[in-house]
């Protein structure tokens, strides 16, 4: 299996994560994030696919923090009231970090090694994508477990842009 292929076989096992999550969660506006990321995982896999092929992809289509800047604002009074989160919730988010972590490091590593500017062009969004799904989890954690923490997180620019 090539680097590619390993990039899609990756990117699919998120989309079934985070679909299985947004399917387990009580909280309305959780579903609606995993979901979001779900869809960007799916445009990498297209992306992917058109890499594999030789064809261009279009890198600019996924933009998580817009998209959760929508979804934050959209439902912002929502948020803001004391929501009690389950554990399987936190757990969820936690492994979702670390599928996102281990997903950067992967392509960190993937585009050092490849010659192919095309692969490396590639691999250069993914990498930023990843990066704000993690920053996306990992904010999302902190408000559903110390919710102040998330005040900090909302003037420091998820919601603001």
């Amino acid at each position: 299996m090539n680097v590619i292929e390993m990039a899609i076989k990756m990117e699919q096992e998120a989309v079934d994560f985070y679909t299985k999550c947004a399917e387990k969660t009580n909280n309305p506006v959780g579903k609606k994030m995993f979901l979001s990321i779900a869809e960007d995982e799916k445009h990498h896999i297209s992306c992917a696919i058109h890499v594999k092929q030789k064809k261009e992809f279009t890198p600019a289509e996924t933009r998580p923090m817009q998209d959760m800047k929508k979804i934050f604002e959209q439902n912002k009074d929502f948020m803001l009231e004391r929501i009690s989160s389950t554990t399987d919730e936190l757990q969820a988010l936690e492994m979702a970090m670390k599928m996102e972590e281990d997903a950067i490091k992967f392509y960190n590593n993937a585009a050092a090694q490849t010659p192919d500017p095309a692969e490396k062009a590639f691999f250069a969004c993914l990498i930023q994508d990843e990066e704000e799904h993690f920053a996306i989890f990992q904010n999302t954690y902190s408000f559903l477990s110390d919710s102040g923490n998330w005040f900090m997180w909302d003037e420091q620019g998820i919601v603001e842009g």
